[in-house]
């Protein structure tokens, strides 16, 4: 299975940016964690990476890889509170889709509580750090299970 996974804007600054919100460690540290969890686990994962700090770019790439994706992980940043734009091509693809959030998005300011991304994702992780994008990748390859080989480990 073929799982997109989108990191959204000022994410490469994470480490420096806000250490006390988003944790300290880094981009390449998410990236790499998530392809160990691939690596050491018994199904059939492949994982494609970006990061965009420009909503169209995004926007382009979500519909670059519909006929690739099973299923898309994204953080969408501060574009989850403001892109009908990223919404509507997430919607357009038609494939499983999970928000997730390094920080707790509803303990935060007011403006962070709406999303205009989660009405069209099956879930969302949020508030458990980098481990935020092992739970979701657990998660999207419990919702593609039935697409594994070998799907006996899925609980």
């Amino acid at each position: 299975m073929n799982i997109l996974v989108l990191h959204g804007p000022n994410l490469h600054l994470l480490g420096k940016r806000q250490p006390e919100i988003y944790g300290h460690q880094t981009l390449n540290d998410i990236n790499t964690a998530l392809d160990q969890f691939v690596a050491s686990s018994s199904f059939d994962v492949t994982l494609k990476i970006l990061q965009s700090n420009h909503e169209g770019e995004l926007v382009s790439i979500i519909g670059e890889h519909i006929d690739w994706a099973d299923g898309i992980l994204i953080n969408p940043a501060a574009y989850t509170h403001t892109s009908v734009a990223i919404r509507d091509a997430l919607s357009t693809v038609g494939l499983p889709v999970i928000e997730i959030h390094l920080s707790n998005i509803y303990a935060r300011e007011e403006f962070r509580h709406h999303s205009y991304v989660s009405g069209v994702a099956a879930g969302v992780i949020s508030g458990f750090g980098a481990y935020s994008y092992i739970l979701a990748l657990e998660a999207m390859i419990h919702i593609l299970g039935p697409k594994l080989t070998n799907h006996k480990d899925i609980v």
